[in-house]
């Protein structure tokens, strides 16, 4: 007869966890009945034979469970089993634990081990789902950048004189050090010109001087052809690598705290350090067997860097542009924010930084005016004369305003004008941007009327009217959604804190009560 009995706490011996809401049931004294819930067939399982192995055989292991917990480290993975006794962690990874011939087994072990190493050296532990795009493109980039360097310096070692008897030691280190001189100089002038560009336009700035590198390795290999003129060619050369290589360094921790989603910029930089040695490395081996395949024909080595610098080029800006596509800038520029209340105003919701990188693209050649009625933050310009319309909103500007909007009108272009005063914030800036585009949005759904107004010499009182008024609604229409629009901003990501703007951008006016 088979008896049943309720168990017993037993300090001596682990006991599973029950589920809340699973009954007390009894449990069979005979050693075959298990719990199915914590149970998974090993007969059906490719980790029999690692539990074999480790001694959990079909009469040791007459309850063997695996637990729902498995634990990653140093790219292993192992997974918690109850044999009815005790706990014990078994390596999963690898599917098969016994030490025999299996070739095919231990093949795959070993790619598998190689592939968590690279990734381990090259790629950091956390962070965005582009950074794997990035690294590819940023591969060819790197690699045809590099070989074009060796072959650029190639050229110049040749038009110098190097290795032949004719040449001159120190005319040719005199040379080399007035244009390297020359180079460092214009950096700093470069760099002191165009600090805030580098914030509010990055990846244009960036993609552009990489441009101007690609040109001056180019003016770099015709010095061999003009040997009399190679201090100037140098020099023009050099300046030019000169600020594309401040602009990299100084745009490279923004782009490596796009990808750091856990504060780990230190561990994206240093990784992106071994890969471009790596990946520089990999471009001097291309440059050597090219050098290496032609050493007999000298008429065709000097031809080489003619012949590879189109498609070599084209393909190091091809990388630059692709990568930078991958790279989702999540501080908040005039023209992001723009962009995110756009599509708030239209669809209501605030898009994602991956969203707003695709549609601001990397605007090569800055075509900020295309849109109808573009909106500008900066102050009222003096070059032309002020038409009454902003003198009327400029008087209506009361002490409690941290900003006021107005229309401008010149050379034929008509803008929405948003001026900051002293002391605006954040929130003042998100609020007169906001309300600068649901005027835009307005303007645009009126835009016949509105051109009859701005188009005539002198504005009507009926004219002043409409604009008062159409800046009181959507200045309320502003206040309602505001703090939804900030809640969902900072919820998305995107660093709300500072709002980053261009030298223009920063111009602000003093309220004087009199």
């Amino acid at each position: 007869m088979q008896s049943t009995l309720r168990t017993t706490p037993n300090p001596r011996h682990f006991r599973l966890p029950r589920q809340l809401n699973e009954p007390l049931t009894p449990i069979s004294k005979k050693p075959r009945i298990v719990i199915n819930s914590l149970r998974t067939p090993l007969h059906s399982d490719p980790e029999e034979d690692k539990l074999r192995g480790e001694g959990f055989g079909p009469t040791s292991l007459p309850a063997a469970a695996k637990l729902p917990v498995v634990i990653r480290k140093s790219g292993k993975v192992s997974r918690y089993v109850w044999d009815g006794d005790c706990l014990r962690l078994v390596s999963v990874d690898g599917g098969a634990a016994s030490f025999g011939l299996d070739f095919d087994g231990g093949v795959r072990e070993l790619g598998r081990a190689c592939g968590v190493f690279v990734r381990n050296f090259f790629i950091p532990k956390q962070v965005s789902a582009s950074y794997m795009d990035y690294v590819k493109w940023k591969l060819l980039h790197r690699v045809f950048s590099s070989a074009l360097q060796v072959l650029a310096t190639q050229a110049m070692f040749r038009a110098i004189g190097i290795g032949y008897s004719r040449s001159l030691p120190s005319a040719a280190a005199l040379n080399w050090v007035l244009k390297d001189g020359l180079g460092r100089l214009s950096r700093c002038i470069y760099t002191a010109s165009l600090a805030s560009a580098f914030d509010t336009n990055l990846k244009r700035v960036r993609f552009s001087t990489s441009v101007i590198f690609s040109l001056s390795i180019g003016v770099e290999l015709l010095t061999p052809v003009f040997p009399q003129y190679f201090l100037l060619l140098a020099s023009i050369a050099n300046i030019a690598k000169q600020i594309s290589l401040a602009c990299y360094l100084v745009t490279g921790s923004a782009v490596h705290r796009s990808f750091a989603v856990a504060d780990n910029l230190g561990e994206v930089s240093a990784k992106a350090q071994i890969q471009a040695v790596c990946f520089d490395n990999l471009g001097l081996m291309l440059a050597a067997l090219l050098n290496m395949s032609l050493k007999n024909n000298q008429r065709l080595l000097a031809a080489l860097p003619f012949a590879v610098y189109p498609i070599f080029a084209a393909l190091d800006l091809l990388g630059i542009y692709q990568g930078l596509k991958y790279v989702h800038l999540q501080t908040l520029t005039k023209d992001r924010l723009e962009i995110i209340l756009n599509t708030w105003i239209e669809f209501g919701y605030v898009p994602l930084p991956a969203e707003v990188s695709k549609e601001e693209g990397i605007d090569i050649f800055s075509h900020k005016n295309k849109d109808s009625w573009p909106i500008r933050i900066g102050s009222l310009s003096t070059k032309v004369q002020i038409p009454r319309l902003p003198l009327m909103a400029m008087k209506s500007v009361k002490s409690k305003d941290y900003y006021f909007i107005c229309l401008e009108t010149f050379g034929g272009l008509r803008n929405i004008l948003l001026c900051l005063r002293e002391g605006a914030g954040t929130s003042d800036v998100i609020m007169g941007l906001l309300q600068a585009c649901y005027i835009r949005k307005a303007l645009i759904q009126n835009e016949n009327r509105w051109e009859q107004i701005l188009g005539a010499y002198y504005v009507s009182d009926l004219g002043f009217e409409e604009w008062f008024k159409l800046a009181d609604d959507s200045r309320q229409c502003a206040e309602r959604s505001f703090h939804t629009v900030s809640d969902q901003i900072a919820a998305m990501g995107w660093a709300a804190k500072n709002i980053l703007l261009s030298t223009q951008e920063q111009a602000r006016y003093s309220f004087i009560a009199d």
